[in-house]
């Protein structure tokens, strides 16, 4: 039987880097999800600056291609990785053990909605309190959950509409999906035990708009597998949907500003800007030449896909976003983080540039 947990570095080097002393480390980081887009992000500019970081992955298998990857681009003597599973109480306690920080950045992120709500829901509830408690029981100072604009906007759209973090979801709305419920109720359970339980640890979330920017081999999620899509021909006609776009290299900042110098409590809000699916198909044939001839060139009226959604389940969470008017005010993360951010356009056509150089666009 596969062991619930291991470590994959010798483990009194790791124990003495994961303190902080003389040797000026900054404490060691736990991340959940390492093999994803966001994860490996977030593990190497933890690493970049001065953490050690031990990271989680549900499969054993992925823990040479995730170091390899990195190792690439970043210094990993300071990366050990752990099998753990949200679905799973096994692991989580270990895992957590000797860390000063953890960031819970795993969960789903479909570009279907699935057709029962708790595919999506019980794993991310269940699977953010089962980190968040470990973390507690660890003795972790902060915990940073990578939350979704998702949780703040939905059931909001009135025309000319700005969404600051005060804002929620609302549940009720056409608007609440399966994946508007999962990162809704994950944020507010996290958010509810804290405030009610009062553990000694520091709850801060970090909630990022579309995420696109450079996607690590082996790592293609959601998000890029769209442009990927719209690169290859697949999505010939786009619906008449605005993103709001963040780059992944500014979400990773986020998360460890986030522990720098996040308040505890706060609730940062990761978006750039936004670009019409329309004008990014635009974007992708004027800067990529040949690579991106293919990319969508039309757009679908709204009455026309009102009426597919009628008879095709999958198109129904996209009617409430058909020409949102909602813009994001970031004001409370540019103060309180210091945060600037890439332009939507340069993530977009990172993400384009990185999936060419990895032969997945024709």
């Amino acid at each position: 039987m596969r062991p619930a947990f291991s470590f994959r570095t010798d483990e009194a080097r790791s124990a003495k880097e994961g303190r902080m002393g003389e040797d000026g480390e900054r404490g060691r980081v736990l991340v959940t999800g390492v093999s994803g887009f966001i994860g490996r992000h977030l593990v190497r500019e933890f690493l970049e600056h001065g953490y050690a970081v031990r990271g989680t992955v549900r499969d054993d298998a992925k823990v040479d291609p995730v170091r390899a990857g990195l190792a690439k681009e970043v210094d990993v003597s300071r990366l050990e990785f752990a099998l753990a599973d949200l679905t799973q109480d096994e692991g989580w306690l270990e895992a957590a053990r000797d860390t000063r920080f953890v960031v819970h950045a795993a969960s789903p992120f479909p570009l279907r909605q699935p057709k029962d709500p708790n595919v999506l829901v019980r794993p991310a509830v269940d699977g953010t309190m089962r980190v968040l408690k470990a973390a507690v029981a660890a003795g972790a100072e902060r915990f940073v959950q990578t939350s979704s604009i998702a949780a703040i906007y939905p059931g909001h759209s009135a025309k000319s509409t700005t969404i600051d973090e005060s804002f929620w979801a609302d549940l009720g709305s056409e608007a609440a999906s399966a994946y508007v419920l999962s990162k809704t109720l994950a944020e507010r359970t996290a958010r509810d035990f804290v405030e009610s339980d009062k553990p000694a640890i520091d709850f801060v979330s970090v909630n990022p708009g579309f995420v696109l920017g450079p996607v690590p081999e082996g790592a293609v999620g959601s998000s890029a597998d769209l442009i990927a899509s719209m690169l290859n021909g697949r999505i010939p006609v786009v619906p008449r949907l605005r993103l709001s776009v963040v780059d992944v290299r500014d979400v990773a900042t986020a998360h460890r500003l986030a522990i720098e110098r996040g308040r505890a409590g706060g609730r940062y809000i990761a978006v750039a800007g936004s670009m019409w699916l329309r004008e990014m198909g635009e974007v992708l044939r004027r800067e990529l030449g040949e690579r991106g001839r293919r990319a969508s060139r039309f757009e679908l009226p709204d009455w026309a896909l009102r009426g597919f959604s009628k008879v095709v389940p999958s198109l129904r969470s996209i009617v409430p976003e058909l020409d949102n008017p909602i813009t994001f005010d970031t004001a409370t993360s540019e103060r309180d983080l210091g945060l600037t951010f890439i332009a939507p356009e340069e993530a977009l056509l990172a993400t384009a540039r990185s999936l060419v150089e990895q032969g997945l666009v024709r």
